[in-house]
């Protein structure tokens, strides 16, 4: 019984039954009607045993990774991207899509499936855009669980990221004021003087060895250079490129002042917030595909520069689960890690993936989401994400809307919290046609990298059916293999049963799946390639310090890096403004960072913050605290 237990079983799942109102009611008031089952049965349903779950509340848990070594031999499933056209500032319904693709697969196609979605951000939930949780009745629920808070895991990268960041400022600050003598005290943990603890600790042994090339395990047999080369780091301050983290929108900590109290010294320099998703701990978290290799990744997180130019890393200064939920339908879904798309790489986790496409068996399918558009998210879940995890992807599903194909139309700005005009609500081919150009680009995107593209249409209700059968045309003459209009958010997986079959009739044609570029071109030729193919650029311009970053991270032996850019999602050029597909643009890089323990390089196209700022009129605003029913209120 024990070793039956051990191999994968098929799914035993009973899917919960869905009772659609008309008028659709607020996403809230769905994800409260809907009960979900004990998470420790669909675990069980799913084929997942007692001990490879830890048990949040009623309905959600996180999975062991012991799971991956129990199903190694088992086949993965089919594994299905979904990716957008550029979207308009109030989003295009990607995760919407995916969730009610794989309730479509699961509950109506008696198809295993699983969804792999990313932890949202409170920048975004309390900002313009709302939570994360998809919506209407193709939604993760309960859905204030998932997007406030979920299990912590965003505020524990934010602890660790600043930890770190401390660390550096705090070493600098020392290594300014004190002697050598005084460092080589017994405070300091490559010099232990503690009982029973002789030579070097295990953490230090790391360093001698390997960094400075010091083979020797007795301190007291060190020179006085050999000391000194260990005890100082000699951070150069202009070089540190490491920021602290906060996940809130706040323009007024893009640029601040540090160390400005008498207590440290006259040390003081300009530094920055970056949002807490956009931190490297978190792209790490989401690459990795092992705790060991977690551990490997964060030590060689470049933090900054010497004063002769050799790079300092995280390991120089300090010595995982998976978070399982279900879907309105029974069906069940991992939530895993957070990078944003447009100023990080925009996906969730490689171990997520990696653990379903175990889990559904060989005919099953898992669905995952990428950023934003095309041109961002799903050109660095190739070029990034698959490098990095070594998986194939069998289809990419590009979700389009006619309300933006209107806005690429040339149709008037849409704006988060303002009533859309009358063009978006009334019918207008000409504006659709015209701004089919975008999806017709889209689609040329995905098919650089050999993988069918499946076009789903997220119907809203001021569509009208002559919009609907042009986009789909067009579409079709563009090179999808299928172009569907899907209706989950009004009745859940029902409405995405086309989407679900031309999906499976897809995967089975076969993927002819390549990368964009090779990875030892040269770091400009890798951002010149990503420019002209995917974006539609003239040529990139390179400011001074990009440049000179450019020299440094090349000379330091990081040039063989992919690339993952930070770009505006609003458009294909780096001007939030130009709708379409502009054209003869030349793509500024304003500034170049190094993400050595994610492992890609990270230009800054134009103007882009890492750090959002907070609109006129805020979600926060609709968010409120019922004291009666203790129960949450306006989030969406």
């Amino acid at each position: 019984r024990w070793l039956r237990e051990q191999q994968y079983s098929r799914w035993r799942l009973h899917c919960l039954k869905l009772q659609p109102l008309s008028p659709v009611p607020s996403d809230i008031e769905i994800s409260r009607a809907q009960t979900p089952k004990a998470v420790d049965v669909l675990a069980k349903e799913i084929g997942l045993l007692p001990d490879e779950i830890e048990i949040y509340g009623k309905s959600k848990a996180k999975v062991r990774l012991s799971l991956l070594e129990r199903l190694k031999d088992q086949a993965d499933g089919k594994y299905v991207l979904v990716a957008g056209i550029t979207p308009t500032p109030l989003g295009e319904g990607k995760s919407t899509v995916t969730i009610g693709l794989v309730q479509a697969l699961t509950a109506h196609l008696n198809v295993n499936s699983f969804a792999c979605l990313r932890q949202p951000s409170q920048g975004p939930t309390f900002g313009v855009k709302g939570g994360a949780a998809g919506g209407g009745y193709a939604q993760v629920i309960p859905m204030e669980e998932f997007n406030l808070h979920l299990t912590g895991d965003i505020h524990a990268i934010t602890a660790a990221n600043n930890l770190l960041a401390a660390a550096i400022d705090t070493r600098i600050l020392h290594e300014n004021t004190q002697t050598d003598k005084v460092r080589k005290a017994p405070c300091w943990p490559f010099w232990p003087s503690y009982p029973g603890i002789p030579g070097f600790l295990r953490s230090s042994w790391r360093n001698f060895w390997g960094l400075l090339g010091i083979k020797k395990t007795d301190p007291n047999t060190l020179t006085e250079e050999e000391m000194r080369k260990f005890a100082r780091l000699d951070i150069d301050p202009s070089t540190v490129t490491w920021q602290r983290v906060l996940d809130t929108n706040d323009r007024f900590l893009r640029k601040i002042t540090i160390g400005q109290a008498n207590t440290e010294k006259g040390y003081s320099r300009q530094a920055q917030f970056d949002i807490a998703v956009a931190s490297e701990i978190m792209a790490v978290l989401a690459l990795t595909d092992s705790l060991t290799d977690m551990k490997e990744r964060l030590g060689r997180m470049v933090v900054a520069s010497d004063k002769s130019g050799q790079p300092v890393t995280a390991e120089d200064l300090v010595s995982m689960v998976l978070i399982f939920f279900q879907l309105p339908q029974g069906t069940p879904v991992f939530v895993h890690a957070g990078p944003f798309a447009n100023i990080a790489h925009g996906n969730s986790s490689v171990l997520a993936d990696k653990i379903a496409l175990k889990l559904v068996g060989e005919e099953g399918f898992v669905v995952t989401e990428a950023g934003f558009g095309a041109d961002i998210g799903m050109e660095k879940f190739f070029n990034i994400k698959c490098r990095a995890s070594g998986l194939v992807p069998n289809v990419v599903v590009l979700v389009a809307t006619v309300r933006a194909l209107k806005m690429h139309g040339g149709g008037p700005s849409v704006t988060a919290g303002i009533p859309l005009k009358r063009e978006y609500t009334e019918e207008n081919i000409p504006l659709v046609a015209d701004g089919c150009c975008n999806l017709q680009k889209q689609i040329q995107i995905t098919q650089l990298f050999g993988v069918p593209v499946v076009v789903a249409l997220n119907v809203f209700k001021t569509d009208t059916r002559a919009e609907i059968d042009l986009v789909c045309e067009l579409a079709k003459r563009a090179g999808a293999f299928d172009a569907v209009p899907c209706y989950h958010w009004s009745v859940g997986g029902k409405g995405s049963v086309d989407l679900a079959r031309a999906v499976r009739e897809a995967a089975s044609e076969g993927s002819r799946f390549q990368f964009l570029y090779d990875v030892q071109l040269p770091i400009v030729e890798k951002i010149r390639t990503i420019a002209q193919a995917v974006y539609g650029a003239k040529d990139i311009e390179l400011s001074p310090e990009a440049q000179a970053k450019i020299e440094r991270y090349t000379q330091q032996g990081f040039g063989n890096l992919p690339i993952c850019m930070a770009k505006t999602h609003l458009s294909l050029s780096h001007q939030p403004d130009k709708k379409g597909v502009p054209k003869d643009f030349i793509l500024p890089i304003s500034d170049v960072r190094a993400s050595i323990g994610a492992g890609f390089i990270y230009p800054l196209v134009g103007t882009m913050s890492t750090m959002p700022g907070l609109p006129t009129r805020p979600c926060f605003y609709d968010i409120d605290l019922d004291t009666e029913t203790e129960q949450v209120k306006g989030l969406f």
